[in-house]
């Protein structure tokens, strides 16, 4: 939760999700971020496959089939998981089925293997648990998180943000530091916090890491609220001063044991 470089959510998708916070890092010789499964020698550019730009108003959701795709060669489950996030006073998010989610990728011309689909799902579910979370932890702050809803979002993996193009530059300035691969994808998320009815857009980049040496699946989200208010601008600038305290801090301990 940083202002412009800092600490960024690390999730390693196991089961569960270990969390570790730590400094960006350069990745140089690991391949361009994409999907976890290899679908083809020459992928395209990794993304979300669940286009949120066609929304059905009447649910708020993308509209996706159920119906198996054309040479579909296995049954896949056609079951909706409810997250655990809000989208008004008395409904949650549900998350694609499996079947929608391979639908949306046969749409967008990536061929993947129908048995890898539901652990896809699982990942693309938990991932978004993850940056949920998130959100609520810079909402704490402001006392806002208690009955705190997603209303709507946007899906924007080919429009980099300010703070995922600083960090490319940042890599190519500090490969030793910093990262020069672009985000996977990006989402934008307007929240709203019903004790003042304002809504708040949070921007959210998704990164892939190398994988773990069991190969299991590493990914950075880059969690904020976006520079809109004044109010976004001045919380930013104060979780990234205690975040230098903090290192400083750190580093000082360190400093000091060393010595000892």
């Amino acid at each position: 939760m940083s202002l412009l470089v800092g600490s960024r959510l690390w999730c390693r998708y196991q089961q569960r999700a270990v969390v570790d916070r730590k400094r960006p890092i350069s990745r140089s010789g690991v391949k361009p971020a994409k999907c976890p499964v290899d679908h083809d020698p020459s992928p395209k550019p990794a993304q979300c496959p669940v286009d949120h730009e066609n929304i059905n108003p009447s649910n708020q959701m993308p509209t996706l089939s159920q119906d198996p795709a054309k040479h579909q060669s296995i049954q896949l489950p056609t079951y909706r998981t409810e997250s655990s996030i809000p989208r008004d006073d008395s409904t949650k998010w549900e998350y694609p089925s499996p079947q929608q989610f391979y639908n949306a990728l046969v749409r967008k011309g990536w061929e993947t293997p129908e048995e890898h689909v539901e652990t896809m799902v699982e990942i693309h579910n938990f991932l978004n648990e993850e940056a949920w979370e998130e959100v609520r932890k810079w909402e704490r702050r402001q006392g806002s998180d208690d009955g705190l809803q997603l209303t709507r979002l946007r899906g924007r993996p080919n429009e980099l943000s300010p703070k995922a193009r600083l960090y490319m530059v940042a890599g190519w300035l500090l490969p030793s530091r910093f990262n020069t691969e672009p985000p996977f994808d990006r989402h934008d998320w307007i929240v709203r916090r019903p004790k003042t009815g304002e809504e708040v857009r949070y921007v959210i980049d998704y990164y892939s890491a190398p994988p773990e040496p069991d190969g299991s699946p590493v990914f950075s989200l880059d969690v904020r609220p976006a520079l809109d208010s004044f109010g976004s601008l001045k919380e930013r600038i104060a979780v990234a001063t205690e975040e230098v305290w903090a290192s400083f801090r750190e580093n000082d301990k360190k400093s000091s044991n060393s010595r000892e």
